[in-house]
């Protein structure tokens, strides 16, 4: 679903005006109607000189999550599209699919805790050049501070390949890197811009046989932590909106996600993923990145999967 402002242009009752009332409410996207007392908000509508305007984009919102509305699926319907439609992709990081039990799984929301410079941002480096280049499958990489580095994902490629690519490899090497698409994106409306982009174009990506197989965000509290500040309860509503856009998109397009977390202090100075307790059920997975910066060794749990014990 879209930022209100994406959909001006086919609704026209969804007007600036009607998205300052909305934003008023701390209501930016479709999905922020979910969230909200939509009574309260006609009530308030109802105080407003244009209130008559107001209501009919209320309605008219509400007609476009009907229209978007998913049909209810069995358990068989949703067996047959586990085993069929979400795959499992490898990450290239033995340990990290040892312990996942194959990889990413398309469909899957997975969030990747450490602290600064545990590693995190290779992981996902490692994880779009396996996809890319084993998978054969497109990737769509949100870069939140500079971290992207096109000289480690060829890095990887060479190494994944298992050799250098010669003048007869060159095709297949520009192939892979040209298939990882690189966003440098700074805040949660940017985001939101971006991914809605993405769900647009996806119809017109099968036709040319170039599925986007894995989103990541590096990272997803660069962009949160910001907005929960001083906006209280329009700051949560914007991170719940992140997290079900994100989840929405992996599931609806079998799509694995990858977001990354940083740490905060917890109690008895022992760390825990930042974002607090709204976030924490968000993910489907939750994988903490551990290690000591002075040697090579990092360590990885779960502390979030649906189908084992943490």
């Amino acid at each position: 679903m879209a930022p209100l402002k994406a959909l001006e242009a086919e609704y026209r009752i969804l007007d600036p005006n009607f998205q300052a009332f909305c934003a008023s409410h701390g209501i930016f996207s479709v999905e922020d109607f979910l969230i909200h007392d939509l009574y309260e908000l006609a009530a308030f509508a109802e105080q407003q000189p244009t209130s008559e305007k107001l209501k009919q984009g209320i309605t008219q919102v509400l007609s476009i999550m009907d229209t978007q509305h998913q049909p209810w699926l069995n358990g068989m319907e949703l067996l047959d599209d586990a085993l069929h439609n979400k795959h499992v992709l490898s990450t290239g990081c033995e340990g990290i699919d040892l312990l996942l039990g194959g990889g990413l799984r398309e469909g899957q929301l997975t969030e990747l805790v450490g602290p600064s410079s545990c590693g995190k941002t290779q992981v996902c480096l490692l994880a779009a050049s396996n996809v890319a280049t084993k998978h054969m499958g497109n990737v769509v990489y949100l870069d939140t501070g500079n971290s992207f580095s096109p000289q480690r994902i060829a890095q990887f490629v060479g190494h994944i390949a298992g050799h250098a690519f010669d003048e007869a490899g060159k095709g297949i090497f520009q192939r892979i890197m040209n298939s990882i698409v690189c966003h440098s994106v700074f805040d949660i409306f940017t985001m939101f811009n971006v991914l809605h982009r993405l769900v647009i174009n996806f119809p017109s990506q099968l036709q040319k046989g170039g599925q986007v197989r894995l989103l990541i965000v590096d990272s997803i509290s660069s962009l949160i932590t910001p907005i929960l500040g001083n906006s209280g309860s329009q700051g949560r509503a914007l991170m719940i909106s992140a997290g079900y856009m994100l989840k929405k998109l992996a599931h609806e397009h079998n799509v694995a996600v990858l977001v990354t977390n940083h740490t905060v202090g917890g109690e008895r100075g022992i760390p825990k993923p930042a974002l607090g307790q709204t976030w924490k059920s968000i993910p489907h997975v939750r994988l903490l990145l551990s290690g000591d910066h002075g040697n090579n060794v990092r360590s990885i749990s779960v502390l979030r999967h649906p189908s084992m014990i943490s």
